[in-house]
């Protein structure tokens, strides 16, 4: 059975470093992937938010390293929550993280903040990620 989840998406805050009871590094990061297509002759964007856990030393680089806007290539599984609240069953899903890249820059990494242009037809991944 396969579990495996691959985004490419901006940050859309700083990630949460926290540790756990017994000291383990936990980092929770909001990554938002966005779809730009065209629709009736419109162009159009839709954008989706993913909430990224990642656990241990990728934790510690992560809290390290990235920040609010970084464009971030993460590799991980998929994990689902289900719980009921006053009577209404609520879903949960969240990214394990397991690998993590640093694609692009941002404002301090000594040059200009820009994403990658995208071709038309939709984005293209740069060529080091392994799909």
């Amino acid at each position: 059975m396969l579990n495996k989840v691959t985004l490419i998406g901006q940050l859309g805050a700083d990630p949460e470093l926290k540790y756990t009871e017994g000291g383990t590094a936990y980092a929770r990061m909001r990554l938002a992937t966005t779809e730009r297509f065209t629709s009736g002759g419109e162009k159009k964007e839709r954008t989706e938010w993913h909430r990224v856990t990642a656990w241990g030393k990728l934790a510690e680089i992560c809290g390290q390293y990235l920040s609010k806007g970084r464009l971030v290539y993460f590799e991980g599984r998929l994990r689902n929550d289900t719980w009921e609240q006053d009577g209404v069953k609520r879903y949960s899903y969240e990214i394990i993280a397991r690998e993590m890249k640093m694609l692009g820059r941002t404002n301090g990494d000594n040059g200009d903040a820009r994403e990658p242009e995208e071709p038309e037809g939709g984005y293209v991944p740069p060529e080091d990620i392994p799909f």
